[in-house]
């Protein structure tokens, strides 16, 4: 199997246990991504974690609010480089946030990098969403 081959199948991997989080169930991010302290993530609502404990906890508190979701990746552009690999593309789909449907429409960047023989996320950044931030915003002020 091609190297590009096998990044794509991790991306693959990545966004199917995406779906499962924007349904409630962050656990299957685990496998995926790195449990580097270097691994980071920017989020559509607009923040940044650094290191595995960190972006963990950001998946899950999204788990928490996030229900009938799903997100799929188009227009992939895979490029590898020895050990890393990045993909770009859009992020397609919907969600409900605390019961607010949402539409998702994101560029996005993956970074991964080979470790123990398979390929792990170092990095997810996509544009930030303004409904998404909205959302967030009224929830915060009912609290």
């Amino acid at each position: 199997m091609s190297t590009e081959i096998e990044v794509r199948k991790a991306s693959e991997q990545n966004y199917a246990a995406m779906n499962r989080m924007l349904n409630g169930d962050a656990a299957p991010l685990a496998d995926i991504w790195s449990h580097s302290t270097a691994v980071s993530t920017m989020h559509p609502i607009g923040s940044r974690q650094v290191g595995w404990e960190k972006v963990r906890e950001s998946f899950e508190q999204v788990a928490q609010v996030a229900s009938n979701g799903q997100v799929k990746l188009r227009d992939q552009i895979v490029h590898v480089a020895g050990d890393v690999a990045y993909e770009l593309g859009v992020e397609h789909g919907q969600v409900k946030i605390a019961g607010q449907q949402v539409t998702i429409e994101h560029r996005v960047t993956n970074i991964y990098r080979r470790e123990a023989g398979g390929w792990k996320i170092v990095h997810h950044h996509t544009d930030v969403s303004p409904a998404m931030l909205d959302v967030l915003s009224r929830m915060n002020a009912k609290t």
